[in-house]
Protein backbone atom coordinates (compact mmCIF):
# COMPACT_ATOMS: atom_id res chain seq x y z
CA UNK A 1 0.00 0.00 0.00
CA UNK A 2 1.03 3.49 -0.59
CA UNK A 3 -0.46 7.11 0.28
CA UNK A 4 -2.57 8.74 -2.73
CA UNK A 5 -3.02 12.07 -3.76
CA UNK A 6 -6.78 12.94 -4.51
CA UNK A 7 -8.85 15.61 -6.36
CA UNK A 8 -8.03 18.86 -4.01
CA UNK A 9 -4.55 18.98 -5.18
CA UNK A 10 -5.33 19.19 -8.84
CA UNK A 11 -4.58 22.89 -9.87
CA UNK A 12 -3.13 23.46 -6.41
CA UNK A 13 0.56 22.09 -6.80
CA UNK A 14 1.38 23.44 -3.04
CA UNK A 15 4.84 21.34 -2.87
CA UNK A 16 4.43 21.03 0.55
CA UNK A 17 4.30 17.56 0.38
CA UNK A 18 7.33 17.20 -1.74
CA UNK A 19 9.70 19.14 1.09
CA UNK A 20 7.79 17.05 3.87
CA UNK A 21 8.81 13.42 1.95
CA UNK A 22 11.99 11.78 2.75
CA UNK A 23 12.54 9.64 0.11
CA UNK A 24 11.85 12.19 -2.53
CA UNK A 25 8.88 9.77 -4.10
CA UNK A 26 6.35 12.33 -4.96
CA UNK A 27 6.73 13.30 -8.30
CA UNK A 28 5.56 16.46 -10.29
CA UNK A 29 2.52 16.00 -13.44
CA UNK A 30 1.30 19.28 -15.52
CA UNK A 31 -1.62 19.83 -12.75
CA UNK A 32 -1.33 17.40 -9.80
CA UNK A 33 1.46 15.31 -7.56
CA UNK A 34 1.66 11.75 -7.67
CA UNK A 35 2.83 9.67 -4.96
CA UNK A 36 5.04 6.74 -6.26
CA UNK A 37 3.42 3.42 -5.45
CA UNK A 38 6.28 1.88 -5.26
CA UNK A 39 8.79 3.84 -3.70
CA UNK A 40 6.30 5.53 -0.80
CA UNK A 41 7.75 4.15 2.75
CA UNK A 42 4.07 4.75 4.15
CA UNK A 43 5.80 6.97 6.55
CA UNK A 44 2.59 9.73 6.27
CA UNK A 45 4.98 12.96 6.16
CA UNK A 46 3.47 13.92 3.15
CA UNK A 47 -0.05 13.94 4.80
CA UNK A 48 0.40 15.37 7.48
CA UNK A 49 1.67 19.32 5.56
CA UNK A 50 -1.04 18.83 2.57
CA UNK A 51 -2.88 22.10 2.91
CA UNK A 52 -6.04 20.83 1.08
CA UNK A 53 -6.10 17.47 2.65
CA UNK A 54 -5.59 15.81 -0.53
CA UNK A 55 -3.51 13.21 0.58
CA UNK A 56 -4.89 9.34 1.74
CA UNK A 57 -3.81 6.20 2.44
CA UNK A 58 -4.83 3.81 -0.16
CA UNK A 59 -7.41 2.22 1.82
CA UNK A 60 -8.67 5.24 3.63
CA UNK A 61 -9.54 7.15 0.40
CA UNK A 62 -12.97 8.15 0.40
CA UNK A 63 -15.03 6.54 -2.07
CA UNK A 64 -15.82 9.18 -4.19
CA UNK A 65 -12.25 9.64 -5.30
CA UNK A 66 -11.40 5.89 -5.48
CA UNK A 67 -10.12 6.89 -9.42
CA UNK A 68 -7.32 8.37 -7.98
CA UNK A 69 -5.67 5.21 -6.55
CA UNK A 70 -5.34 4.00 -10.07
CA UNK A 71 -4.22 7.48 -11.48
CA UNK A 72 -1.45 7.86 -9.23
CA UNK A 73 -0.13 4.61 -10.50
CA UNK A 74 -0.55 5.43 -14.14
CA UNK A 75 1.66 8.22 -14.05
CA UNK A 76 4.11 6.24 -13.43
CA UNK A 77 3.43 3.86 -16.29
CA UNK A 78 6.11 5.42 -19.12
CA UNK A 79 8.52 6.75 -16.69
CA UNK A 80 8.79 3.26 -14.61
CA UNK A 81 10.37 4.39 -10.99
CA UNK A 82 13.33 7.02 -11.28
CA UNK A 83 13.95 6.72 -7.83
CA UNK A 84 13.94 10.71 -7.00
CA UNK A 85 11.57 13.14 -8.37
CA UNK A 86 13.81 15.69 -8.23
CA UNK A 87 16.23 14.89 -10.36
CA UNK A 88 13.52 14.43 -13.09
CA UNK A 89 11.83 17.32 -12.45
CA UNK A 90 8.25 18.62 -13.68
CA UNK A 91 6.39 16.44 -16.52
CA UNK A 92 4.53 17.92 -18.46
CA UNK A 93 1.57 15.46 -18.60
CA UNK A 94 -1.08 14.29 -15.89
CA UNK A 95 -3.10 10.66 -15.32
CA UNK A 96 -5.52 10.52 -17.82
CA UNK A 97 -8.24 11.08 -15.16
CA UNK A 98 -6.54 14.22 -14.07
CA UNK A 99 -6.18 15.62 -17.47
CA UNK A 100 -10.06 14.91 -18.16
CA UNK A 101 -10.67 17.17 -15.50
CA UNK A 102 -12.02 20.76 -16.04
CA UNK A 103 -9.17 23.45 -14.57
CA UNK A 104 -10.23 23.55 -11.10
CA UNK A 105 -10.76 27.28 -9.24
CA UNK A 106 -7.86 27.88 -6.84
CA UNK A 107 -8.37 30.21 -4.12
CA UNK A 108 -5.73 33.21 -3.39
CA UNK A 109 -4.88 31.44 -0.30
CA UNK A 110 -3.64 28.24 -1.36
CA UNK A 111 -2.01 29.41 -4.80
Amino acid sequence: MAYVIALPCVDVLDRSCVEACPVDCIYEGERSMYIHPGECIDCGACESVCPVEAIYFDEDLPDIWAGYASANAEFFTDIGSPKGAAALGPMSFDAALVAALPRQEVAAHQA
